[in-house]
């Protein structure tokens, strides 16, 4: 494992990671779960839910504006309507304090930090076949630039 995934995520994660990676699923999935999953890799995949993560995730609790200057090059509506939906899936408290001004703070929950963790797989899938990958697209960059 690179030096990069190491000094990214923690042991812990990175055991994380590799557990969920190992466990095979079931024949016969809830369709529930598969509404989850496939409701969950939408979110993922849209890279200011997995910024948010990695963000809160290296600095713990945040202001809005310093979680928008930690992502950098998010709207703030973007990054409202991200932290709403990560709050709804429990991802992401939100803490309000009644004060002048207004002082809202965003922190992941421990559901939150568990996704870190399986993205954590895809860093670790990533530093393994890094080489294969940049092979490949040589290869294919190659056979393009010939055919």
């Amino acid at each position: 494992m690179s030096v990069t995934i190491t000094a990214k995520f923690t042991a812990d994660e990175i055991a994380t990671a590799e557990r969920y990676v190992a466990t095979t699923p079931p024949a016969d999935i809830d369709p529930r779960i598969e509404a989850l999953v496939t409701e969950l890799i939408g979110r993922v995949a849209d890279k200011w839910t997995m910024m948010v993560v990695e963000a809160l995730t290296e600095s713990g609790t945040l202001r809005f504006s310093r979680l928008a200057e930690a992502i950098g090059g998010i709207s703030q509506k973007m990054l409202t309507q991200t932290l709403r939906a990560m709050e709804r899936d429990g991802l992401v408290n939100r803490t309000v304090y009644p004060v002048v001004p207004p002082k809202v703070e965003y922190r992941l929950t421990q559901l939150g930090l568990t996704l870190g963790a399986a993205f954590c797989g895809v860093w670790i899938w990533a530093s393994d076949n890094l080489v294969e990958v940049e092979k490949a697209r040589a290869a294919f960059d190659q056979h393009a630039l010939n055919g």
